[in-house]
């Protein structure tokens, strides 16, 4: 037996290697797919949102500021407490995430940290306590409209880049229907003068006002990104495209468009032709229908459960 047993040991160990190859080379990418998920109001169980889904991962707004430069989720919640748990059943279960850092509202970091190094202190202490593959910047409001803020934010990325190999950087901000407006351009021709290598710029292609075309809307402001891309780095139409991102919103918006499955599955469609690194939407709380108007809760749009996050899981990029 024992020249036999020196046999079936290496096949064996062989053939356990050929089975864990896929689960490594599936390894959820926190990027490219990830709907926006919250920790107010309704509050999905994600494990359940993956099973029902296949999405794997999720972008977890909103790191905010505490009153001063530190980290807490929505401004008031420990990095170790309910989320640390959230994250940790999400990786659990075989998914990944990327915490998202501002938002509309709320103490933005940004503003917060009196310098780059400082805000990049603040940045790092999230990535070490979930030791992330990816953070994702949402930079609105008063953190986006101000030229010494988004400087800020540009060098603590820098830095944050510098002390971790391998780290992706996302930057989210709003966009007019012809691409971004002049703070965005601002942002990324600074990220160049600044050799702050972002790797994906993504806009949100909604919020216009009143009733709208939003695939087509969709279209043109993600082209304007790209246009902006390529001529400030020099790259093919292609590589800017790759540069690229967008983060839609379901059902009805905040100022009255509505984005129908329909209307997500056409973006989803035109995204994947074009290879954009990041298509997400805000997000998996409201992601259903038959529940009233439009609300944190409510897509307000005649849709299946979860039927936007089940758009986005089948984005391969």
């Amino acid at each position: 037996m024992k020249p036999l047993r020196r046999i079936l040991i290496p096949l064996v160990a062989a053939a356990t290697a050929l089975t864990l190859a896929p689960h490594a080379q599936a390894a959820p990418d926190p990027v490219l797919a990830s709907p926006y998920l919250y920790q107010w109001g309704a509050k999905p169980n994600p494990v359940t949102v993956m099973n029902q889904t296949g999405v794997k991962s999720f972008t977890l707004a909103f790191v905010l500021s505490d009153g001063g430069c530190n980290p807490a989720w929505d401004g008031s919640r420990s990095l170790t407490g309910s989320d640390a748990t959230l994250i940790k059943n999400i990786r659990a279960a075989g998914g990944d995430v990327i915490p998202s850092f501002g938002g509309w509202s709320g103490r933005k970091l940004g503003q917060y940290c009196s310098s780059a190094s400082a805000l990049a202190g603040a940045y790092q202490k999230v990535i070490n306590a979930y030791q992330l593959k990816a953070i994702d910047i949402d930079i609105e409001a008063a953190e986006f409209e101000n030229a010494t803020v988004q400087d800020r934010v540009l060098g603590a990325l820098k830095i944050v880049e510098q002390n971790n190999a391998g780290i992706r950087t996302v930057i989210t901000m709003p966009t007019d229907r012809s691409g971004p407006n002049s703070w965005g351009r601002r942002l990324i021709t600074r990220s160049k003068e600044l050799s702050v290598p972002i790797d994906v710029w993504s806009v949100m292609p909604f919020n216009w006002g009143g009733p709208s075309d939003v695939v087509a809307g969709t279209k043109t402001s993600v082209d304007g990104l790209k246009n902006h891309i390529k001529s400030t780095f020099g790259l093919s139409d292609d590589a800017a495209y790759r540069r690229s991102g967008l983060s839609s919103m379901n059902g009805i918006t905040d100022t009255g468009e509505t984005v129908t499955p329909a209307n997500f599955r056409a973006i989803r469609d035109w995204a994947a032709g074009r290879n954009l690194s990041r298509f997400t939407f805000w997000a998996s709380n409201r992601d259903k229908g038959g529940c009233g108007g439009s609300s944190s809760d409510c897509s307000g749009t005649n849709q299946g459960s979860y039927e936007f996050t089940r758009i986005v899981a089948g984005y391969t990029g």
